[in-house]
């Protein structure tokens, strides 16, 4: 893991609603940033069926989606967030 002193990382989750996969992806992220970035993270998650206008500016095209919006670049991952390397390495966390 590449944290570095100070830093802060912006998450933003989007779903649909409270399907099985939604459950599971927010399930499987606040397992894993508890694990790997303890206290130094904002998790905003974002309902696209509640804000689709939310979704279309940010050009989610399927769910769930992760984006991390800080620090730049954006990076995103689409999935249920079960394979905790694939999101590290995917969010350039690793």
């Amino acid at each position: 893991m590449k944290k570095k002193a100070g830093r802060k990382y912006v998450l933003k989750l989007y779903v649909t609603g409270q399907t099985p996969n939604a459950i599971r992806a927010i399930s499987n992220l606040k397992k894993l940033m508890a694990e790997e970035l303890k206290g130094i993270y904002e998790l905003q998650i974002i309902d696209v069926i509640k804000n689709p206008q939310l979704a279309e500016d940010h050009k989610i095209l399927a769910t769930p989606t992760l984006a991390r919006v800080l620090p730049e670049p954006i990076r995103r991952i689409i999935g249920d967030l079960s394979d905790k390397e694939k999101v590290l390495l995917g969010l350039d966390l690793l």
